[in-house]
C-alpha cells in the first residue's frame, strides 16, 4: 500500500516502524497488518508502533570539529554552528504560544526563519512544544491544568491546532511538515529507535520539515518531562544531527539568574557543567514545564554526545539565522571532542534499563578502571526481570549506578550464572551463549 497523494497533500496511513524504505516510494510491507493514522489539514501524519525485526544501525560519520586554543566565543559558532547542514530546533511553549494561545507572529517569524535555512540546503527539524498550551483554554480552563488527565486532555485538544498552525505557516513558504509523536518507550526499544531514524531521515531527504511532540495524550510521564527539552537532545541524536537549537523565552544561561548577562559559553567538562548549574534559577513560564534546569540538562547531553547546541531566546529577531552566521547570541554549549558510538549514546539516553545487575568490588574496579566486559563471576545480584538483548543498569555494591549495557542472558540466565566462572556457564545452563555477560562493546560508562 504506498502512500496517496490528495492534490498537493500527501497522506500517510499507516504506523511507524512498519515502514519498508527500501525504495523512495513509502508502503506498507506485506508481512506487516497495516493501520491507519489520521491527517489533520496538510501535514504527514505518523505515529509510532511497536516494530516486528531489529534493523542495524545506521552508520553514524559524524566528526566533531576540534575548537583550536584560545578560540573566542565568535570563532567558537563559526566553527561548531555556522557548518551545520542538518540541525534539530527546539521551540519552547513560552515562544509559540507565550498567552497559552499560538500566536500567528511568533510562528510566520519562525517559519521565515525555517524556510531561509532551508534554502541554504540545510535539513530541519523542529521539536515543537506547545499542544497542552494550545489546548487548554477549549477545555474552559483559565490557566494550564495540573491534574495529568486535564494535561492529558488539553494535548489532545491542542495538538492538531499545533500541527495546523505550523502547516499553514510553513506553506506559505511552499514547505510541506510531517508530524511525529514519540513517548519515551518508542525511543527506549532499539528496534523502534532505528526505525524511527529511517524514517525521519526519508522525510529529511525529501525535503520536508518533521514536527515532532511527544504522544501526551497517552504518556504519562513525558508531560513532566522538561517541556521536550530532554526529547530534542534525544532526536538530535536519533537523526545525527551537526547542531542543536533550543529557543525559549531565556536569552541563554543568565549569570547568577541575572538576564541582564549571559554565559556565553559552557565547556563539557565536569568542572564547567558544574559550574554552569550554579548559575541555574528555578523559574518556569506560564505555559512551560521546563525551566532553565531542563535545558542545561539537554544541552550538556546533547554537547557531550558531540552534538553542539546553543540556548536561545526564540523572540530574538532572525535568531536562527544569525546563530548559523556566527552571532554570539544565548549560550553555546561546546561538543566534547571524544565521540562515542550511537549504541552507546542510545544506552545512555533513550533506552530505559529493564533491570538492574550488581556486581562486587573486583567486577566494578575492572569495569570503570579497565572498561572490561562484564564476566558472570563479578556478579553479586540481580534485579528485575529482563530477557536477551535488554538494557540494564550495572549498579556496585552500594547501589551506585556505573555503568548500562545490553545483556547477552535473561534475568532468570543471569541469577544461575552469578558468581560462576566462564567455563561453568556451560555445565549451569545446559548451553554457552557467551563467555561475558555484557561484552564490553555493549557497555557504557556513567559519570
Amino acid at each position: 500500500m504506498q502512500a496517496q497523494r490528495l492534490g498537493s497533500v500527501w497522506t500517510i496511513g499507516l504506523s511507524l516502524g512498519r515502514l519498508d524504505l527500501a525504495s523512495r516510494d513509502v508502503v506498507i510491507h506485506p508481512m506487516f497488518e497495516p493501520t491507519v493514522a489520521t491527517s489533520i489539514g496538510s501535514f504527514y501524519d505518523i505515529r509510532t508502533s511497536r516494530a516486528q525485526k531489529l534493523l542495524a544501525d545506521p552508520s553514524d560519520k559524524r566528526s566533531p570539529r576540534q575548537p583550536l586554543p584560545g578560540m573566542d566565543d565568535a570563532a567558537l559558532r563559526r566553527s561548531h554552528i555556522s557548518p551545520a547542514r542538518k540541525l534539530i530546533v527546539k521551540v519552547g511553549s513560552a515562544v509559540v504560544a507565550p498567552d497559552g494561545t499560538l500566536s500567528p507572529t511568533a510562528m510566520a517569524q519562525l517559519a521565515e526563519q525555517l524556510a531561509a535555512i532551508r534554502q541554504r540546503g540545510i535539513e530541519v527539524a523542529v521539536v515543537s512544544s506547545g499542544a497542552v498550551a494550545s489546548g487548554f483554554a477549549a477545555l474552559g480552563f483559565a490557566k494550564p491544568p495540573t491534574a495529568i488527565s486535564h494535561k492529558q486532555a488539553a494535548a489532545a485538544v491542542g495538538q492538531p491546532l499545533l500541527m495546523q498552525a505550523w502547516a499553514v505557516a510553513l506553506a506559505k513558504h511552499k514547505l510541506s511538515v510531517a508530524q511525529a509523536l514519540f513517548t519515551a518507550e518508542d525511543l527506549a526499544d532499539r528496534a523502534r529507535y532505528l526505525n524511527a531514524r529511517r524514517t525521519m531521515g526519508e522525510l529529511l531527504t525529501r525535503g520536508i520539515i518533521p514536527i515532532i511532540n511527544e504522544n501526551d495524550t497517552v504518556s504519562y510521564t513525558e508531560i513532566q518531562f522538561g517541556d521536550n527539552d530532554m526529547l530534542s537532545a534525544l532526536t538530535a541524536d536519533l537523526l545525527s544531527a551537526e547542531a542543536l537549537i533550543i529557543l525559549s523565552k531565556a536569552s541563554g544561561l543568565y549569570r547568577d539568574g541575572d538576564a541582564r548577562s549571559i554565559v556565553p559559553t559552557v565547556h563539557t567538562t565536569a568542572a564547567h557543567s558544574a559550574a554552569a548549574a550554579k548559575h541555574v534559577r528555578d523559574e518556569r513560564t506560564s505555559v512551560g514545564t521546563g525551566g532553565m534546569a531542563s535545558k542545561l540538562s539537554a544541552a550538556l547531553m546533547s554537547a557531550k554526545w558531540g552534538i553542539p547546541t546553543v540556548v536561545a531566546g526564540g523572540a530574538t529577531p532572525q535568531v536562527l539565522t544569525r546563530l548559523l552566521d556566527g552571532e554570539v547570541l544565548g549560550t553555546l554549549f561546546v561538543p566534547s571532542s571524544a565521540r562515542i558510538a550511537a549504541r552507546q549514546r542510545w544506552l545512555t539516553g533513550a533506552a530505559r534499563p529493564k533491570g538492574t545487575i550488581v556486581v562486587d568490588a573486583g567486577a566494578a574496579k575492572a569495569l570503570t578502571k579497565q572498561h572490561a566486559s562484564l564476566l558472570a563471576s563479578g556478579i553479586a545480584a540481580v534485579k528485575g526481570t529482563f530477557g536477551r538483548g535488554a538494557p540494564v543498569a550495572v549498579h556496585d555494591s552500594s547501589g551506585a549506578a556505573i555503568a548500562r549495557g545490553i545483556t547477552l542472558y535473561s534475568s532468570d540466565e543471569v541469577a544461575k550464572i552469578a558468581g560462576k566462572k566462564s567455563n561453568q556457564i556451560m555445565a549451569t545452563l545446559g548451553y554457552l551463549l557467551a563467555d561475558e555477560v555484557i561484552h564490553k562493546d555493549d557497555l557504557v560508562l556513567l559519570d
